[in-house]
This record gives C-alpha cells, structure tokens and sequence, in this order.
C-alpha cells in the first residue's frame, strides 16, 4: 500500500496520518454509562443513579502517528467564564497545549487557582471586566477553584485526541467519525469511578463498521470539590461584612 502524509482537521485537532486507509471516513462509536449507588447491601451493579451525564469517554490512537496538537485558527476561544459566582461552563474538554482565557464577568474580584493533577496554577486576585489566561500543556484533569468563593468550582480536561464524548442524563454516548484502528479506551467523571477500575483503560480495536462498547458499569463517588481548600491548603473563613 502507497504511504502518504495526510493531514485531519476534526473537532479543532490537527494529525498528521501516515497511512490514508487507516484513516477513513469513520464510524460512530457508541457506548452506554450506568452509575451505581455509593453503598449498598446489595448488589452494586443492579442499583443505578437516574443521572448518568457528565462522564467523558475519549478514545486514544494507539497508531504511530504524529502527537494530535490544537489548530489556531480551527476553534474559538476556550473560555471558562466567572459569572455569578459560577465557573461557566463547569466542564471544559480542550485540545492538549491550548490557552483558556478566565474572563471575570462579576463586578468583584475573583482569584482562579489550581493545584490538584493536571495544570497547576494561581491566577492572583482580578478584578471585573479582566480576564487571565493559563495554557494546559500537558493531558489530564484539573480543578478549577476561587481562592475567595469556596462555592465556585470547574473541571478543565486536556485531552491529546478529538474522539471523545460527554454523556447525557441518560448515560448515552456516542463518539463520532472514529478511523479504523487499535485505540486505548479511557473514561473519566467528576462523581463517578468505574466499578472495576483495572479494566481501564483498555485497548480496543474499531473497524469500519459501527461499533457499540456496551455498557460502562461506573460507581458514585464524593466529588473532589467536596470539602477543598484555599490555595494556602487552608479552610475557608467566613469574612463579615463581604461585599461580594
């Protein structure tokens, strides 16, 4: 078979393919995501939460090809705004290496900071109609809080591929135009672990018809904004008198 040097434009991400028939137009990947209850006397897997959206189900090339990296001009913006004492939107899923802007659309100061896994950073305090920029250059998951509202938290996921989906209420999933190929499966939620986590992630192959993954058993879990600290690893103190 003839190599080639093709480039992919999907979703925002630039790669770069050696070989065009691994390539293809691709197919719909679907899947199904079930959350079961924290504890239970009974059998986990047969007691399911009525909400199961928020679970980011992203596929990884296993191909030797080029790193996928964020095209300039493909996307606007990224953006996690603060308004109304909320992180807008709560999740944000980017390309690996791409800048987010952290516009403060509240007529107080804020203080973005992140010092969990994923990008560590401390914006400092800025004040209404500012905004800050941090670039996550590396994969993975980092939480996003206010230094002065302990009730303000985000999620950003830096992700090196474009195939990826968020579930619904109903735990649907559905992540389209996937190439042919071998794939690591990875998923990831903010209130939920999987049920067996040493089953992913896993390798997959996808082949050029549709492929359903089945379904993903996942367990409730405390969120990591639960009890979190100030950027000094620190409680939270009540100022009276606050004006914001």
């Amino acid at each position: 078979m003839q190599r080639c040097a093709v480039y992919l434009m999907i979703f925002g991400w630039q790669i770069f393919c050696p070989i065009l028939a691994a390539w293809g137009q691709g197919v719909d990947v679907s899947a199904a995501i079930a959350i079961h209850a924290a504890q239970s006397s009974r059998d986990p897997s047969k007691e399911k939460t009525s909400d199961a959206s928020g679970v980011v189900v992203w596929l990884s090339p296993l191909q030797k090809v080029l790193e996928p990296r964020p095209a300039a001009s493909a996307h606007p913006p990224y953006r996690l705004m603060q308004k109304d004492k909320q992180f807008i939107p709560h999740l944000l899923i980017v390309p690996t290496g791409t800048s987010v802007e952290f516009p403060n659309a509240d007529p107080f100061f804020h203080n973005v900071f992140s010092l969990f896994n994923g990008k560590r950073f401390d914006l400092g305090l800025y004040e209404s109609g500012s905004s800050r920029s941090v670039r996550f250059d590396r994969e993975g998951v980092s939480y996003i809080f206010c230094n002065i509202h302990p009730e303000m938290g985000a999620v950003v996921l830096a992700l090196s591929t474009p195939f990826y989906a968020v579930s619904g209420p109903d735990g649907a999933i559905v992540i389209h135009g996937v190439p042919s190929g071998s794939y690591s499966l990875n998923v990831w939620s903010e209130r939920a672990k999987p049920l067996e986590p040493e089953g992913l992630p896993r390798e997959i192959q996808i082949s050029s018809t549709a492929t359903n993954l089945g379904i993903i058993q996942m367990k409730a879990t405390v969120s990591a904004r639960g009890n979190h600290k100030n950027k000094f690893g620190e409680p939270y103190r009540d100022m009276p008198g606050k004006p914001y």
